[in-house]
């Protein structure tokens, strides 16, 4: 039976026949959906990058939670070979066999989803293409919560599985300097936290604040007047600098900018902390259950088209596990780091684990409330 009451909202669609029907018709269409589907993902910058790559073992029907068996690194111990009865470590003159180990990573399914509606006063023609207003505001707006979605989980990650991953170069006081800012040398640092797997490393991710930083860097010049006096470099001298404002690299790595990584960092009164993503290809592995779905329907007591859309799809940072005992976690629970481990066994485990977060100021932030 259909719901009485009023579904509330005043969603306005684009009209060309009947309005809010028309547009749901071609929302739910096959050729939409797989449209649809496939701008999602090619808007997301992180996949852009090739760091958020498919994984088809954390899909599947009827599953709560996805179980990813892996293989550890080996590290094999040498044995000495001689001619006597007693070599090796065995002490029996063969080799010992190791073993491979093996391990396990959880990830769990996250079901979400959202509804609108519109009542038949709302839907009067606009003159707008309804299937292109909706391609343009879904596919938008869906990757955004995907993207918010990642980052909590980055974020409970490095809070207690991935902490020995992360560099914190913010200044901890009101004020801040360029020690304190996106450096070389800070990234640098903060690639080798990983050790010689530093070097795959390929993808920064900052906040904006942190990237009006760089760009300003870009386009200063420094006094050559300065180096043949052997003085320090004084930055802008009166050149213009780079003609491209956007910094499409730095330090070698390829740059991304996106507004929903964490800033706001370092406490009450501090200067603003901005965490920035160090991260490798494929770093994170991403699947659906189910594909996106978009339902719709029409509420005759109250006049109103619906549309709902929802989805069940897993993020999964490889090498580390969803360690809770409950799933389908809210953003909250995804960014606390009791409810996430480390898979990877040893004292280097970290290191396998291609992201490392670093924590910076940028003189275009201001101070914490």
């Amino acid at each position: 039976m259909a719901y009485q009451g009023n579904l509330g909202g005043t969603f306005r669609k684009p009209d060309t026949t009947d309005g809010m029907g028309s547009a749901t018709r071609l929302a739910t269409s096959g050729p939409f959906l797989s449209y649809l589907a496939q701008d999602i993902y090619e808007r997301s910058l992180f996949v852009q990058s090739g760091v958020v790559t498919g994984l088809a073992a954390l899909g599947g029907v009827g599953k709560i939670r996805t179980e990813v068996p892996f293989f550890g690194p080996i590290d094999p111990t040498e044995e000495i070979i001689t001619s006597a009865n007693d070599w090796g470590t065995s002490g029996a003159g063969h080799f010992s066999s190791q073993k491979v180990e093996d391990a396990t990573q959880y990830a769990s399914i996250i079901h979400r989803g959202f509804q609108y509606a519109a009542d038949d006063l709302t839907t009067l023609g606009i003159g707008e293409d309804p299937l292109l207003h909706l391609r343009n505001q879904l596919s938008q707006a869906i990757n955004k919560r995907f993207t918010e979605r990642l980052v909590n989980q980055m974020e409970g990650l490095f809070a207690v599985a991935l902490t020995a991953n992360s560099l914190d170069k913010s200044s901890g006081a009101p004020t801040a300097d360029e020690t304190n800012y996106l450096t070389a040398s800070s990234v640098t640092e903060a690639k080798y936290l990983l050790g010689e797997r530093g070097q795959s490393l390929t993808t920064l991710a900052v906040p904006p604040l942190v990237a009006a930083y760089m760009e300003q860097v870009g386009m200063l010049t420094f006094s050559t007047s300065a180096l043949s006096a052997q003085g320090a470099v004084t930055w802008g001298g009166g050149g213009v600098g780079v003609s491209n404002t956007q910094v499409g690299t730095f330090a070698g790595l390829n740059v991304i900018v996106d507004s929903q990584l964490p800033s706001g960092l370092g406490g009450a009164g501090n200067a603003q902390g901005f965490a920035c993503y160090l991260m490798g290809p494929g770093a994170v592995g991403q699947a659906d259950q189910v594909g996106l779905q978009i339902e719709t329907g029409r509420n005759i007591s109250s006049l109103q088209n619906e549309i709902v859309v929802h989805y069940h799809h897993s993020y999964h940072v490889l090498g580390t596990s969803w360690a809770a005992s409950t799933d389908n976690p809210d953003n909250t629970a995804l960014a606390l780091g009791s409810n996430w481990s480390l898979a990877y066994t040893g004292n280097d485990g970290h290191k396998l684990v291609p992201c490392v977060r670093l924590v910076v100021n940028s003189p275009f932030g201001g101070v914490n409330p």
